[in-house]
């Protein structure tokens, strides 16, 4: 096996940014569907995309794909797999399923179909009947979808977004793969300043200061596939030398972040320690009424709160309008917001130069994107 297909799978709205992450790590063959990335790749992309795609919830590698209508097509289809070059015989494999608009719709008999098709194939290759299912960890998946069935093994373990920085959050937190996403929609870069005034347990300055400094977000955590034989040690070790090669730990960066909520800010704080952007990034308690920034040509990006909840709604819209205000005296600067309000432009004073539509986890918003001049070339 020299190569593989994988499936970096995304929040709806992202897929198009992770499709250029991939691009970006030297991957051509990329087809982009709803909600997923898919590309070939050798093997050494397994550890290259676990650490270094912002955006991607998970990388999943593809073992097959087929039409499925009865249990005995999803059956002897997935046995003719080839999955004892994958799964060693004392591999712990659990299955888990969906099923969309497919014949196959029980979830739970799609799963043991499965599970009894994996092992009668390793049984076959084996030459044994009985596997203990206590070494490594190869979560396999069956998704059907209009009586496709794909069949993978998801190679991250934790979701992607868990960067290991993150020990504590507020009762809202923005996923770290979404506010990387929100950075890299802006054109903000490493000599610009950068502000979020509603910083909540600080993601987008933390997710800001790891793109600034080219600091993979995956270089602090574990994932499971590094105990698979068949990717092994080295490629993982050769991944993780190109991770500290290419970080830039000395670039200096102008990164606040502020919140009107003490608790908030002592939390961005301890979040940005373990990152171990303690000394990068400044955070201080501050209602946005009282942002003030002396940089020019500074990259706002917010996520503010959306005034959703019962007794909220004025206030947040007062919050709006203060923003608004205080942008306006900052006149170089581009301001990019997140929110599900959808009166947000009029309360802002002014019409976003583009708008587009993102998930924040199930809430559908509009990421208001208002373009500030363009800094003069030095």
């Amino acid at each position: 096996m020299q190569e593989v297909t994988l499936i970096a799978t995304t929040t709806m709205g992202l897929e198009a940014i992770c499709a250029r992450e991939v691009k970006d790590l030297g991957y051509t063959d990329v087809t982009v569907e709803n909600g997923r990335v898919l590309f070939t790749a050798p093997i050494d992309a397994i550890p290259r995309a676990n650490l270094w795609l912002r955006t991607a919830d998970r990388i999943k590698v593809r073992v097959g794909e087929f039409k499925a209508f009865t249990f005995d097509e999803l059956f002897e289809k997935t046995k003719a797999l080839p999955w004892a070059d994958l799964l060693p015989p004392h591999a712990e494999f659990p299955v888990i399923g969906r099923s969309v608009k497919s014949t196959l719709f029980s979830v739970s008999d799609c799963q043991a179909i499965v599970k009894k098709a994996v092992v009668e194939s390793m049984k076959k290759q084996y030459k044994r009947g009985w596997f203990d299912e206590d070494g490594p960890f190869y979560r396999i998946e069956v998704a059907l979808l209009k009586d496709t069935a794909t069949l993978t093994l998801d190679s991250s373990g934790v979701g992607l977004h868990k960067r290991g920085y993150r020990e504590f959050h507020n009762q809202a937190p923005l996923k770290e793969t979404l506010a990387a996403a929100m950075i890299q929609l802006t054109t903000w870069n490493k000599d610009r300043p950068f502000a979020d005034p509603f910083c909540g347990s600080g993601t987008l300055a933390i997710e800001a200061a790891m793109i600034g400094q080219n600091i993979a977000p995956g270089f602090n955590r574990d994932f499971v596939s590094e105990d698979w034989h068949w990717v092994g040690e080295e490629r993982w070790k050769q991944a993780r030398e190109e991770v500290e090669d290419l970080a830039n730990y000395d670039q200096r960066l102008d990164i606040v972040g502020s919140d009107i909520d003490h608790k908030s800010v002592e939390l961005a704080k301890d979040n940005a320690a373990e990152a171990g952007f303690a000394d990068l990034i400044t955070f201080k308690q501050m209602q946005i009424s009282d942002f003030r920034h002396k940089g020019s040509y500074g990259i706002v990006v917010a996520n503010p709160p959306y005034g959703e909840r019962l007794g909220e709604r004025d206030e947040v819209e007062q919050m709006y309008r203060d923003m608004g205000r205080v942008m306006a005296m900052h006149d170089t600067w581009s301001v990019y917001v997140l929110t599900s309000h959808e009166g947000y432009e009029e309360l802002y004073g002014k019409k976003a130069s583009k708008k587009r539509k993102l998930y924040n986890g199930n809430i559908k918003t509009d990421y208001y994107q208002f373009f500030g001049p363009r800094p003069p070339r030095d």
